[in-house]
């Protein structure tokens, strides 16, 4: 009888393993593409209908990604969505995409993996390839996913099935690297795991790098995570610290990065936004916990992250103060509501964050921006989906604009001739009286 990997490997290179991912949001979508877009046979799953409709009738729900591209895999029959998670049982490889949030009191949030896995297991079947890619603290695969499957379905991982951890690496809008270019770190369960995770994932991906555990794989994408949120951190209180004594922190980034050796330039912001870098690093600090081990470099990143907003809106409140006005009352523009430039993802954007204290401030608060039409339902800012984006015709009836996302296709230059007030916190604007740096 041949291994469980043998015989998954053999139907990755004849292409007739048909595939499923579960989640079809900014990770799950792309990949999904990409496989169908290579010729393999994709379901896909969602417990939203709208995406499931979407996919039916080839229209993208995300900004960067093309309709043209859904709607050909579709036409194509290669890819299927469905809500119907009985049909795991026609997959030989299952790839799992859902949220790993953090609950109120910053700690992991594994709901949406643990009911994903409750609700496939009863349908997984001997040779099945089960690939994690959420991001999560290491031993989640082996000590939360792995139990609930086997207990579900009545098989053993290793023996029965495989299962390997592959975190997720998108990087929404990038223009450079793509989730084909983008390398894939492997990480399985025993030696027939890595080897079917390998062959999944290299079936479609330029570069694959296989690590000894699924935990190495879980630690290598926190370790990322982690180092981004540092520096972010280091930056942002530079920020401060210089803006304190009428030094311009853009300056001197930009000096300090013609060394080519040695330093790596990170840029100040209105705080983290994103689904990784504000949540990732409290997965592993949580785990620390375990290990009686103070986890003290992400932890204070994590309280320097989260006060920057803070920063941003007392920085607003003095400049208003300057020419006469206060908060309360005070119409204010935010510019942006997507976390970073030219995409439509919201996910732990600071302008939700600014948003809310502006408005409990007594501001009446507006936003504008031109991938996010309207504030959609999210966990934490529920209270503001809705509201509209509104155009950029009347900005000079706002005390101030705040700008929280500089997005490219906007024109700075014109926005400081009309706004009365600029809070930049993305060095968006040319320097002017009117400009107040953030």
């Amino acid at each position: 009888m041949k291994d469980l990997s043998i015989r998954f490997i053999e139907k990755i290179n004849d292409q007739s393993a048909v595939i499923g991912v579960i989640g079809l949001g900014y990770v799950g979508l792309p990949l999904a593409l990409l496989f169908a877009e290579k010729g393999y046979h994709i379901l896909g799953f969602d417990t939203d209908p709208k995406k499931i409709d979407h996919i039916g009738r080839g229209i993208s729900y995300i900004k960067h990604i093309p309709s043209e591209s859904i709607k050909q895999c579709f036409s194509d029959g290669f890819l299927r969505g469905t809500g119907d998670f009985s049909r795991i049982g026609e997959c030989d490889a299952c790839i799992i995409c859902v949220p790993t949030p953090l609950d109120t009191h910053r700690q992991p949030d594994l709901s949406y993996l643990r009911s994903t896995a409750v609700t496939i297991a009863p349908h997984v079947k001997s040779g099945i390839v089960v690939s994690l890619e959420s991001t999560t603290y290491p031993g989640t695969t082996d000590e939360l996913l792995i139990p609930l499957l086997e207990t579900g379905s009545g098989l053993s991982a290793g023996k029965d099935f495989m299962v390997c951890f592959s975190p997720e690496r998108e990087d929404p809008n990038n223009k450079r690297y793509s989730t084909k270019t983008i390398p894939k770190v492997v990480g399985g369960v025993d030696k027939q795991s890595l080897e079917a995770g390998v062959a999944l994932y290299g079936a479609v991906v330029d570069r694959i790098v296989p690590v000894s555990s699924t935990k190495a794989a879980e630690a290598t994408k926190l370790m990322e995570n982690i180092f981004r949120s540092v520096n972010i951190a280091l930056v942002n209180e530079m920020k401060v610290i210089l803006q304190a004594m009428d030094i311009d922190i853009w300056e001197v980034i930009e000096a300090a990065k013609t060394k080519p050796f040695g330093y790596m330039p990170f840029y100040p912001g209105p705080g983290l936004g994103g689904h990784c870098i504000p949540i990732d690093p409290f997965y592993l600090s949580w785990k620390a916990k375990e290990f009686e081990i103070p986890a003290r470099f992400i932890e204070l990143a994590g309280e320097i992250n989260t006060g920057i907003p803070h920063f941003v809106i007392n920085r607003t409140m003095d400049a208003l103060d300057r020419i006469g006005k206060t908060t309360t009352g005070s119409r204010i523009l935010i510019m942006g509501m997507a976390y970073k430039p030219d995409i439509d993802d919201i996910r732990e954007s600071p302008s939700l964050k600014l948003f809310d204290i502006l408005k409990s401030k007594g501001a009446i608060v507006d936003f504008h921006d031109p991938y996010v039409m309207q504030i959609p339902s999210s966990r934490h800012y529920g209270h503001l989906a809705g509201i509209r984006s509104v155009s950029l015709d009347d900005i000079s009836s706002y005390d101030a604009l705040v700008i929280s996302t500089n997005h490219s296709t906007i024109d700075y230059e014109d926005i400081v001739k009309r706004a009365a007030l600029i809070i930049d916190t993305r060095n968006a604007c040319p320097n002017a009286p009117n400009v107040v740096r953030a």
